[in-house]
């Protein structure tokens, strides 16, 4: 069985990560190298996840409770809870799907004196214009954060130049993981100060239970290997277990969502270590291969399922959705021939607040509810990739041959 996505990790790295946890190297001194390769004009903070920055820059902030924060409305279930649990309102704004940018006229309906900031979302891979965001943000007097969790290419982007904030995620599942960790940059001095002023009074992330992630990640990974991953399936089924919950909700993530304390924390000397590894390893050619595979992908499906974010040039296909009529059956067809589609479970429409009804997100929430997840990524075979387009087409009910139309073209 083909995994819906392949860990960006090596044993080696993992082996390294395990060695720094032996004999943990200087903390600040890693922190201060990390952060300078990661923006020279020092206004770059590293963090325990991006929940963890976002959290730290709402505190920071200190905007008066009721106030408004804009969210993209497909986000991560998270981000919102953090806002409201600091006393803030999350606003949806409604989406173009083809592109993933926010629509005008939502932004428009959105906006009211009580908004201060808004929090834009590049999604599954690929980043659209954020200039005409900007505009408006600036029109209304709003902070903008540009959570770029699922946007990394390496140090060629580290960030909207006219953006606020700009946040990047070293989490289980992105590019270049070191299982955790993130970067956040910050225009504002008085805000970085602020925010630095904060996270030092929080505790360290223990050694020991990074050292246990790491073990327990070299575990999962090798269970999600292709020949292992369709046993592991056939017994949880047969044991009436749910996969999601037993081998994929563990590890999804460096902090579950849960209480404020969970994120509040400081990354361990290892992770950092690891960390400055992974960035320093990659290679601006190392998508590459990724966007091949999406393209390939994305010409045989275009015609016959919807596929967010596909008028971007800028793609790196870090996840493969489609949006289908429906999604259960289409999961079914495609394990039962090898393929592990999924949910984004960890993803949600954004609701709106019980007083502002006619603000609900109407084309995120659509497609939030029947969007699929697709194995696509460099070690499948383009037989493999093609394999699964004709089950997406048989389900669908769309014509057996695809006939490439758009595609993302350039390198993010």
């Amino acid at each position: 069985m083909w995994a819906r996505a392949r860990f960006d990790i090596s044993l080696r790295d993992i082996l390294f990560g395990l060695r720094a946890c032996s004999k943990p190297p200087d903390r600040e001194a890693l922190e201060r190298e990390i952060e300078e390769l990661w923006s020279p004009n020092g206004d770059a903070m590293v963090c325990f996840s991006v929940r963890t920055a976002f959290d730290l820059a709402l505190q920071a902030l200190d905007l008066p409770s009721g106030s408004e924060v804009l969210f993209s409305a497909l986000n991560i279930k998270g981000m919102p809870k953090i806002a409201r649990r600091l006393g803030l309102v999350p606003i949806p704004v409604d989406l173009d799907i083809d592109t993933m940018a926010p629509l005008p006229e939502s932004l428009e309906r959105a906006v009211s004196p009580r908004a201060r900031a808004i929090v834009v979302a590049p999604l599954m891979g690929s980043r659209f214009d954020l200039a005409p965001v900007i505009e408006f943000a600036r029109h209304h007097d709003l902070l903008v954060i540009e959570d770029c969790a699922q946007a990394f290419n390496g140090r060629s982007f580290t960030g909207h130049p006219d953006a606020d904030l700009s946040l990047f995620s070293f989490g289980t599942l992105k590019f270049s993981t070191a299982l955790g960790g993130a970067l956040v940059r910050v225009r504002d001095a008085a805000l970085l100060a602020r925010m630095r002023e904060i996270q030092a009074g929080y505790s360290l992330q223990k050694i020991g239970a990074y050292r246990k992630r790491l073990l327990k990640f070299a575990g999962v990974n090798a269970m999600t290997a292709r020949p292992l991953l369709a046993v592991g399936r056939r017994l949880f089924d047969a044991l009436g277990t749910d996969y999601e919950d037993t081998l994929s909700e563990p590890v999804r993530s460096i902090a579950k969502l849960g209480s404020a304390n969970k994120i509040r924390k400081r990354p361990s000397a290892p992770l950092l270590a690891l960390l400055k590894r992974r960035i320093l390893d990659f290679g601006d050619a190392s998508l590459e291969p990724r966007r091949v595979a999406g393209r390939l992908l994305l010409g045989r499906l275009q015609d016959a399922v919807i596929c967010p974010g596909w008028a971007n040039k800028v793609h790196n296909f870090w996840v493969f959705p489609v949006v289908v009529d429906d999604p259960q059956e289409l999961m079914r067809a495609l394990r039962n021939q090898g393929f592990d589609a999924a949910t984004l479970r960890r993803s949600e429409a954004v609701a709106p607040p019980k007083d502002r009804p006619e603000l609900v997100a109407e084309a995120a929430t659509r497609t939030m509810a029947n969007l699929v997840v697709l194995p696509c990524y460099p070690a499948m075979p383009a037989r493999e990739i093609e394999r699964q387009a004709r089950i997406v087409r048989e389900v669908v009910g769309a014509t057996p041959e695809a006939a490439p139309r758009v595609s993302a073209e350039q390198p993010a």
